[in-house]
């Protein structure tokens, strides 16, 4: 056997396709500005006030010059895109092709598709500056505690993670003050940066807020101050 014949496995096919997304998605979002990811479930239907909310965090937040960037999926997804893409602003879908989320919805300015985790999650987190997390199950988890935890350990500048709905977020928030927090499993919580709102009029002022007092951190992952 040739020592120069490249050997390709299915690892390296898998970590080629990986880059080759994330080179993509970096391109293209690379001057979009200011932007805040919003987490949710897509199983809530239209019907839901969850929905009703969702559609109103997307319209605050593209009124206020922020760029939407969620799942580009069906749900509280589909709920934030089309808040945003009907106000006129820029409304991001990071679509994953799965059975319950086969196509992207319609509400996208860009629309950008993924076939693996990985360079998808990678992704939010590399564009976003604040990240709001409406109810969800074990992916909206996933995507809440990935955010946590590459901000507190400094892997991604510090940015507001706020969770929508107390009834839905309370018990959980409740736990991570008592036993992580009182068990010192986690560093000290910032009430500016991780905290539960249900008016979305408060939540888009308190990023305005934010990001007018602190455009430094906008700029650590190359975005522009509002």
């Amino acid at each position: 056997m040739s020592g120069n014949k490249e050997i390709s496995t299915p690892t390296i096919q898998r970590t080629n396709e990986i880059m080759s997304e994330m080179l993509h998605a970096a391109d293209t979002l690379k001057k979009i500005g200011i932007a805040v990811s919003v987490f949710g479930s897509a199983r809530i239907t239209s019907e839901s006030p969850y929905y009703a909310l969702g559609e109103a965090l997307g319209k605050g937040l593209a009124q206020a010059g922020f760029v939407v960037i969620a799942g580009g999926g069906p749900g509280l997804m589909e709920a934030a895109n089309k808040g945003a893409f009907e106000s006129g602003g820029t409304s991001v879908g990071l679509h994953i092709k799965l059975k319950r989320e086969a196509k992207s919805n319609s509400y996208l300015s860009i629309d950008l598709p993924f076939q693996h985790f990985l360079s998808r999650k990678a992704t939010f987190f590399m564009h976003s500056t604040a990240y709001v997390v409406l109810p969800g199950g074990f992916g909206t988890l996933d995507e809440l505690f990935e955010a946590l935890t590459l901000i507190q350990t400094g892997k991604v500048p510090p940015g507001p993670v706020i969770l929508v709905g107390k009834s839905f977020w309370g018990g959980m928030f409740d736990w991570i003050r008592e036993q992580l927090l009182g068990l010192e499993l986690i560093n000290p919580i910032d009430p500016d940066l991780f905290f539960i709102e249900d008016d979305p009029v408060k939540i888009v002022d308190h990023l305005k807020e934010f990001y007018r007092t602190h455009p430094d951190l906008a700029k650590q992952v190359g975005n522009k101050p509002i």
